[in-house]
């Protein structure tokens, strides 16, 4: 694990101070991870960050799910610009006051509205994708393509299991995450969500082709199986302010 005063992982979500700035549901996700080496992940962190760690490794994500019923300080949910697919690539850190968070470095989305806000509101590196989900006998096949990169893609087909993932370390690790970190005007900023507890099951990885990772700084990552694969249905998550 990352260094002493770093805040404990927990499944339970810390209470948001205040009213919540926006809201998402995220349903169908499928968590594809890999180790990494630490030196790998700490040149792409903002600055004041360092890697986060576990059993001695740190992680990389793949992890496609849907998006919709968006909300923005309470409004009604969003139509169409606030539902969508998105495929995101992301990295674990902990700050100097021992926060831990996730640093995305890439997310497909196919909403271009949604994409132009949240690159210029918040410095969260959303890219323009046609992305799809196609669900059959069980399995979820997400597809993306960049637009104007097309080299940048991914398809995941993934098939859930009925086992529940019941106290697995790792697992909370990967996925009890309650703040991520970017970049606004030159200062690394952490934005808390909340949201019930994950529930999770284990799934298996049916077929990977995907060229994310390579552009995310991680060649040869997609060439070897994923050290831990999980699926949830879904939460509905409620966003902070910035801090």
């Amino acid at each position: 694990m990352t260094g002493a005063g770093t805040q404990p992982i927990s499944s339970i979500a810390p209470l948001l101070a205040g009213r919540a700035s926006a809201s998402q549901r995220w349903s169908h996700l499928v968590f594809l991870h890999w180790r990494v080496e630490a030196a790998q992940v700490a040149p792409l962190l903002p600055a004041g960050l360092v890697p986060d760690e576990f059993d001695g490794s740190s992680w990389v994500g793949l992890i496609p799910f849907v998006l919709d019923r968006a909300t923005v300080w309470g409004s009604p949910p969003v139509p169409y610009f606030g539902s969508f697919v998105e495929v995101n690539v992301r990295l674990y850190a902990v700050d100097a006051a021992g926060h831990r968070g996730v640093v995305f470095v890439s997310l497909e989305a196919s909403r271009l509205a949604a994409v132009i806000a949240a690159r210029t509101l918040f410095r969260i590196p959303y890219r323009w994708s046609r992305t799809r989900l196609a669900r059959s006998a069980g399995e979820f096949s997400y597809t993306s393509r960049r637009h104007l990169a097309v080299s940048a893609r991914t398809d995941i087909v993934a098939r859930r299991t009925d086992q529940p993932v019941v106290d697995d370390a790792l697992a909370d690790f990967l996925t009890a995450r309650w703040a991520l970190f970017t970049t606004v005007r030159g200062r690394t900023v952490h934005l808390r969500n909340h949201h019930e507890p994950w529930p999770l099951f284990r799934a298996e990885l049916v077929r990977l082709d995907d060229t994310l990772l390579a552009a995310a700084g991680f060649p040869d990552v997609a060439d070897r199986q994923p050290d831990s694969v999980l699926y949830s249905p879904g939460v509905t998550t409620r966003f902070g302010r910035a801090g």
